[in-house]
């Protein structure tokens, strides 16, 4: 095993935070930092194109092409489950959607985890410290920022009519959503600069790169943490990795922080021993820890994709149906940097409650002016549009266990989706508001026709069947590694992110969430990212 250095901090995984975390540590002079990441440099063409996204998921060359296990609440299917394989991590194949989620996701982490500092008050500005807002700064936005936030660049009539039926089944019209409450309808702000996707690796770590102290290794594959049994307890000492065709010791002389996300940081910690012991056992890996709740708390926004056909209106999928069309959306681009081809794959938003007895929103729509069968499908040969609705606060709960002690094997996937009686019902209840939304007045001179999951669904049996037949991940996968008090047996991180029982280790990434947000997940994670580098930064200059 060669040596790859000895370095102050070593981050696992160069993904949104990963990349955060890389700018924000070698900003001080004198630390030297190594970042990790299994994927490649962020240089394929359609990762900037915001279109691309279409062939960077479920494409080796950007996605770990992991599959979840099949599902009995989505009838016994099992799903492509996309996680991005680059530097960029999953910033550099989502949706570019960005939103915060609402302040009682925070409030509710400041409770879960005993710490006050996680209330909505207090990250606030670690939000509003890396944003860079198309409207300026304000209260609630900031500006000069590395994480650029505009306006899309584009409008579409249906997308329009659907609003105004929204507001007109009592869904206010709001310009923000990202002020702490975010129920009302509006389109989506992204995370683009001029019509072209702005990753996390252009954001943070591109720059950082210039400042002569941060060493990144690409194609470099983890396969555990190596640990010292001390008289203190177990600490975390460095990375083994592979890459180049070599196998690979870096050293950390004072902390390894993983940031390899929700499926990739358990995995990990499971390789290495640190995990449900039992777990650990049966795949013959030492426990070097017991931690229960490493793999656990898996959630994730199950998306219901409703279709309707519509007359006398343009959709995408009649404006891409015929070389003319996909022609001119080409020169659109390439002239202006607008129009489809700038599309975050989901343009309108709609924060609603299920029913009147929720305390928020509990539902977020994402509406597109396009349909298909299902993801990677060519659109349908008719003009028609897409209501994707989810469920922001499931109570299903899922887990990433290893499978093999090969750490070059993909983990197990479970999501247990629709697993408890409470999700059912709000799956119901969201089949049956999008119903009423598409009633309305304001949408009905497009004459829209139920073509998915289709009116023959009625029931609340026949809904829960329709939910588990065209539900799928809107790829939210969170909690893992989740964050807590020290009196709760699963909570695999305290409120610092330092992992129970380990010396030098934390994780850092959308594990750590003990209960998903109410929204898209990318920009939560990156400000705990911004949180944990001012932790880091303190616990080495001794403040608290």
């Amino acid at each position: 095993m060669e040596s790859a250095g000895k370095y102050d901090y070593i981050i696992v995984g160069g993904g949104t935070a990963g990349c955060v975390l890389a700018n924000r540590l070698s900003r001080d002079a004198g630390i030297k930092v190594l970042l990790i990441e299994a994927g490649a440099k962020d240089d394929y063409l359609w990762i900037h194109i915001p279109v691309g996204y279409l062939y960077c998921i479920n494409n080796p060359r950007t996605d770990w092409l992991y599959r979840t296990e099949a599902d009995v609440g989505l009838n016994g299917r099992s799903l492509i489950y996309p996680r991005g394989k680059v530097l960029g991590g999953c910033s550099s194949i989502n949706g570019m959607i960005y939103m915060r989620g609402q302040e009682r996701d925070y409030n509710e982490w400041a409770q879960l985890s005993g710490d006050d500092s996680w209330r909505w008050d207090r990250v606030l500005p670690l939000f509003r410290k890396s944003e860079d807002h198309y409207k300026g700064s304000d209260e609630f936005h900031g500006a000069g920022g590395e994480w650029r936030v505009e306006k899309q660049r584009l409008s579409w009539e249906i997308l329009d009519a659907f609003r105004d039926a929204a507001a007109e089944t009592g869904i206010p019209k709001i310009d923000d959503f990202n002020r702490g409450h975010n129920e009302g309808s509006s389109y989506f702000d992204v995370n683009q600069k001029r019509g072209i996707r702005w990753n996390a690796s252009k954001a943070f770590l591109k720059p950082a790169m210039k400042n002569g102290n941060l060493d990144v290794m690409t194609g470099s594959h983890v396969k555990r943490l190596r640990i010292e049994q001390r008289d203190t307890g177990p600490v975390c000492v460095g990375v083994e990795f592979t890459g180049g065709g070599s196998e690979w010791y870096a050293e950390a002389t004072s902390e390894t922080i993983l940031a390899a996300g929700a499926v990739g940081s358990p995995h990990i910690l499971q390789l290495s021993g640190i995990g449900p012991a039992a777990l650990l056992q049966q795949h013959q890996i030492p426990v070097v820890k017991d931690l229960a709740g490493v793999g656990e708390n898996l959630q994730d926004h199950l998306q219901i994709r409703m279709a309707f056909k519509v007359k006398g209106v343009k959709t995408l999928n009649m404006m891409a149906g015929n070389w003319y069309g996909k022609m001119m959306i080409g020169v659109q681009y390439a002239m202006f940097q607008s129009g489809p081809m700038s599309m975050a794959p989901s343009q309108l938003g709609v924060f609603a409650k299920s029913d009147a007895s929720q305390s928020s929103a509990n539902l977020e729509y994402h509406v597109q002016p396009l349909s298909l069968e299902k993801f990677g499908d060519p659109l349908h040969p008719f003009p028609a549009f897409t209501a994707s609705v989810c469920n922001l606060r499931p109570t299903s709960r899922g887990h990433i266990r290893l499978g093999s002690n090969d750490g070059a094997l993909a983990p197990k996937i479970t999501l247990n989706y629709l697993s408890t009686e409470a999700d059912r019902k709000v799956a119901a209840d969201s089949l049956k508001l999008t119903r009423k939304i598409v009633s309305a007045p304001a949408l009905r001179k497009y004459q829209p026709d139920e073509c998915k999951p289709g009116v023959e669904y009625q029931s609340e049996e026949e809904l829960y069947k329709a939910a588990g037949e065209i539900g799928t991940t809107i790829f939210h996968p969170v909690g893992t590694c989740k964050m807590g008090r020290a009196d709760d047996a699963q909570a695999v991180v305290d409120s610092q992110l330092r992992v129970r029982g380990v010396g030098g280790l934390r994780v850092v990434d959308a594990s750590v969430m003990p209960t998903i947000t109410s929204g898209n997940t990318n920009s939560p994670t990156l400000m705990i990212a911004e949180k944990a580098a001012e932790l880091i930064r303190a616990a080495r200059r001794g403040t608290p």
